[in-house]
């Protein structure tokens, strides 16, 4: 799951995608139907990149990017306007490590409302980058390796060239 450049905005409902960078702040773009795009200013609004997202929990934080893939793997994720009790129910099976005293229902509801816009999105489905590669790495032979060893590299040529002397000048 790639999440980079996926933030969340303090006032703004879902989520956003930032596409540059200027001088007061970001150029974001909204990833629902209508691509709103805004700047976000730096010193009046809070962004929250979800890469950095955890859940408080009894021993260690939990990473959104985990509860991710558990909701993923579940059989049925719960509407995010449920009831409280539906969406605990549902947290301790997704992530049995949380905290229940500082994990509220508003933030359950907003972790679920989340998913539910991603899971449609590609990019939920892309790799990291970064991450390790799925496929194994072909192995590369030993006359490859011994070809480019054979051959001199450019700072090899440069210094096997003998330097020319510059001619000694007597003084009369």
């Amino acid at each position: 799951m790639n999440l980079l450049g996926i933030v969340s905005v303090s006032g703004k409902p879902g989520l956003w995608k930032a596409l540059a960078q200027n001088k007061t702040g970001y150029i974001l773009e909204s990833l629902d139907a209508h691509k709103t795009k805004m700047v976000a200013n730096l010193s009046t609004a809070k962004i929250a990149a979800l890469n950095d997202i955890t859940l408080f929990g009894t021993d260690e934080d939990i990473k959104l990017k985990d509860v991710f893939d558990h909701m993923k793997n579940a059989a049925n994720v719960p509407d995010a306007k449920a009831d409280g009790l539906v969406l605990r129910k549902f947290f301790r099976e997704i992530a049995p490590d949380h905290d229940e005293e500082k994990v509220y229902a508003s933030d359950m509801k907003k972790v679920i409302g989340w998913y539910n816009i991603l899971k449609v999105l590609p990019l939920f489905e892309e790799e990291e980058p970064g991450a390790a590669p799925a496929e194994p790495v072909e192995e590369v032979k030993e006359e490859a390796v011994a070809e480019t060893r054979a051959k001199p590299t450019v700072t090899e040529k440069a210094s096997a060239k003998p330097k020319a002397k510059k001619p000694a000048v007597k003084k009369a």
